[in-house]
């Protein structure tokens, strides 16, 4: 589990590209590089980390359901992820 901090950081920083992001692309379109230096750093989707939605641990995210590996594997064994079940053969 990733420190509530961390994970709070990660919340901020989403809500501050969403905020920024009709600026940013008006800003880009136009060529006024000047003027997205002005904005804050953490307007720009590149400081974005991709983390789980759960424990909102960073390593072996899975992009198509939005977890970590350990939250996929105990989530699918009880059955909470539609159309997923272990395989056996």
């Amino acid at each position: 589990m990733a420190r509530e901090s961390i994970k709070a950081r990660q919340r901020k920083r989403e809500a501050t590209v969403a905020h920024y992001a009709e600026k940013r692309a008006a800003l880009k379109a136009a060529g006024d590089y000047a003027g997205l230096d002005l904005l804050p750093k953490n307007a720009s989707p590149v400081r974005l980390k991709n983390r789980c939605q759960l424990s909102g641990r960073p390593k072996g995210y899975m992009r198509h359901f939005g977890l970590c590996r350990n939250m996929f594997r105990d989530m699918a064994l009880d059955g909470k992820i539609p159309g997923v079940k272990k395989a056996s053969w």
